[in-house]
């Protein structure tokens, strides 16, 4: 009897309401609890070695869970993608892009079937094997239960995103009662290494509550 293979797990395909969206246009959606690998820093991502240094950190990890899960018989599961928290004490930095003062938590989501003790090995496991990533002191396991959430498909530059968050926060929200709640969050579907800039697919999501 020929055994039927079971397929890697990939979260966006798993969660497809929160990965794979299609609306190009706000939408409201409950998103479920889930579990990440994250590193916290500040600074512009696009020059600070701290965002550079945080990024190599959470995918040296994550390939280590998933090797150690695939090695030690167990399912295997595709990377998901890279995402990231973004706030600030003054939200004006954003609308004027002033990246420099911008604060954020860089994640990558981890199955649920992987236990805190595996993701915990797993870091260490990757210190002893990476030494020259500074980062890979700071990962540590980040739970977030968002809830009801606004989010959209965006398609394009990241630098792009602005009018539609204006719509959120000016139309969409006060005329559906609701407000801002937790931080900004985007999930990059995109390499921006390999994908040019108006090909970028990025989830962009804001937890909201009731006015």
């Amino acid at each position: 009897m020929t055994e039927v293979a079971t397929a890697p797990y990939d979260v966006k395909r798993e969660l497809r309401a929160v990965y794979a969206p299609k609306n190009r246009d706000w939408e409201t959606l409950v998103v479920p609890p889930q579990r990440f690998l994250a590193v916290d820093g500040s600074g512009n991502p696009n020059t600070a070695p701290a965002y550079v240094e945080a990024v190599e950190a959470l995918y040296a990890v994550s390939y280590t869970v998933k090797f150690t899960s695939k090695r030690g018989g167990g399912r295997d599961l595709v990377v998901g993608p890279l995402e990231g928290l973004w706030y600030a004490d003054d939200a004006s930095v954003f609308s004027a892009r002033d990246k420099a003062a911008w604060s954020w938590t860089m994640l990558i989501s981890q199955p649920d079937w992987v236990s805190d003790g595996a993701i915990e090995e797993a870091i260490t496991a990757a210190r002893g094997k990476k030494k020259t990533l500074p980062a890979l002191d700071r990962v540590r396991i980040e739970r977030l239960d968002e809830g009801l959430c606004a989010q959209l498909l965006h398609v394009g530059s990241y630098d792009d995103e602005a009018p539609a968050l204006a719509r959120l926060h000016g139309e969409v929200l006060p005329q559906a009662g609701l407000r801002e709640r937790g931080r900004h969050h985007e999930v990059y579907l995109g390499d921006p290494r390999r994908v040019a800039p108006e090909k970028l697919k990025t989830v962009v999501r804001q937890p909201v509550s009731p006015a």
